[in-house]
């Protein structure tokens, strides 16, 4: 199966508490509580999730070089719909059943509206011919975040344990433990054990 062949599931949930969905030294997703929650199943099995309620996204996607730091970091209020492809057990612990104050107070009348925008956001990025390439054997191994924005492309954020790549408007930036790359605010630059190659554009 692909990915082009996800379901949703029919039960929307929230979340009981905070959350952390992702965290390492170089950056954090956080969700709050009362986060609408619908699973996205695979192969039978849950294998993603369509979020929408308040977060934040951090990132530290500053490249130290010879002549000084270059970039800013990222510093994200999430508040609109976005997808985490990935299994996350942790997270069932610490999710209800959404109730429809809990539907009208993310804008939405009832639950269709939330499963219209979720599956809207899940064939935008996972349909045919769309979306962001990422294996199923990847994911299996790491998370893929998809964060809404004003333009017609998510923000993509992809980690499996120390390395991540973030890929935004002007802005893509890979790290791998002692190796960084950005490009955008006017340059290329590649960092590795301290040393860098600058390109200003």
């Amino acid at each position: 199966m692909t990915w082009q062949d996800y379901q949703l599931e029919d039960t929307i949930l929230k979340t009981s508490e905070d959350k952390t969905l992702w965290q390492t030294e170089k950056g954090v997703v956080k969700i709050r509580k009362n986060t609408l929650v619908l699973p996205i199943r695979l192969d039978g099995q849950r294998k993603g999730y369509v979020f929408h309620g308040n977060g934040e996204l951090l990132l530290d996607t500053i490249v130290e070089t010879e002549e000084g730091a270059l970039g800013k970091p990222v510093e994200k209020e999430v508040n609109k719909p976005f997808l985490l492809l990935g299994a996350k057990e942790d997270l069932l612990q610490s999710l209800d059943t959404a109730q429809r104050e809990d539907l009208q107070k993310a804008g939405y009348g009832d639950e269709q509206g939330f499963l219209v925008e979720a599956d809207r956001i899940c064939n935008r990025i996972l349909g045919r011919g769309r979306g962001c390439n990422c294996k199923r054997s990847n994911v299996d191994r790491g998370l893929v975040f998809a964060f809404s924005n004003e333009t017609d492309s998510p923000d993509i954020l992809v980690t499996k344990g120390s390395k991540l790549v973030y890929k935004a408007v002007g802005v893509v930036f890979v790290s791998s433990e002692d190796k960084s790359i950005l490009k955008g605010h006017g340059a290329v630059v590649l960092s590795h054990n301290g040393k860098s190659f600058l390109i200003k554009r």
